[in-house]
């Protein structure tokens, strides 16, 4: 899978899954399969990782699960009624990203796997996948304010503006522990100042504290200003905490143009909350 390492599953050497390549998830359906009292096998797993747009290992990963369905089919006389191919499928975090339309996706597997199974002769099984962040990722954006900016020369004549915010790798840590890559608005009020190269950071001592690694804004942005990055409802809030003793922010949502809190901010009481 083509991701960060962090989030790539499909490789032999790491945690998650039963080796095909070794036998193991073999093995383990043989198991199950042996307990009929105790264990109803439904069927076949597979994941690769998170944040994918290359389709091919998707296709890879069909291809092989079917060739275990298959080998169960063949030596343990059973037909698992269900495959699921697990998630990963990325989302558009800037206007770089192009993810594949699930519908798309969703046909290009089921053929694979449709041509798969009638090649080695087995029914076709129940196909299911997982939308994962495509669900939440794109209904959220964090709104921040701004702090200080800070301009800075680099070599070769440019200059990069840092633009610092009330938040950062507590509430949003994708950015520092996957190299995730977000943008930007400015969003308080339009501008007609020149775009400068910016880099939007958080208010935490880490030089890795990043939430935007690089996006234009206006060169007026000042401090007091609203800065929204889009594409924040999945891995953001469930990976937050309350890193160098930060409360953590409110969410808000909106319905027919009426906000609500539906998670109210955190206080100090709270942080405080479990010392004894």
């Amino acid at each position: 899978a083509h991701t960060h390492e962090f989030i790539a599953t499909a490789h032999e050497d790491q945690k998650f899954g039963l080796s095909l390549s070794g036998g193991h998830a073999f093995e383990a359906v043989r198991r199950i399969l042996d307990k009929p009292e105790s264990l109803r096998l439904l069927g076949l797993h597979s994941h690769i990782g998170s944040q994918i747009f290359d389709t091919s290992g998707f296709e890879v990963s069909a291809r092989r699960i079917v060739g275990l369905h298959t080998q169960v089919a063949r030596e343990l006389g059973t037909e698992l009624p269900e495959l699921d191919l697990g998630g990963g499928f990325g989302i558009a975090y800037t206007t770089e990203h192009d993810p594949l339309p699930p519908k798309n996706l969703a046909a290009g597997m089921a053929e694979i796997i449709e041509r798969e199974c009638r090649a080695d002769g087995v029914a076709v099984p129940r196909i299911s996948v997982e939308p994962g962040r495509a669900i939440a990722g794109p209904s959220t954006f964090t709104l921040y304010e701004v702090g200080t900016v800070k301009p800075v020369d680099l070599d070769g004549g440019a200059q990069r503006v840092y633009v610092s915010v009330d938040g950062g790798m507590s509430d949003n840590v994708r950015t520092a522990l996957y190299d995730a890559n977000y943008s930007c608005t400015l969003a308080n009020r339009a501008s007609t100042a020149d775009p400068v190269l910016a880099r939007v950071v958080g208010k935490h001592c880490e030089s890795g504290d990043i939430v935007v690694k690089d996006e234009f804004l206006p060169a007026d942005v000042a401090a007091g200003d609203l800065v929204a990055v889009p594409g924040t409802g999945a891995y953001c809030r469930s990976l937050s905490s309350q890193y160098n003793h930060t409360p953590r922010p409110p969410v808000v949502a909106v319905r027919d143009g009426k906000a609500r809190f539906i998670v109210r901010r955190e206080t100090i009481d709270d942080l405080l909350a479990l010392d004894v």
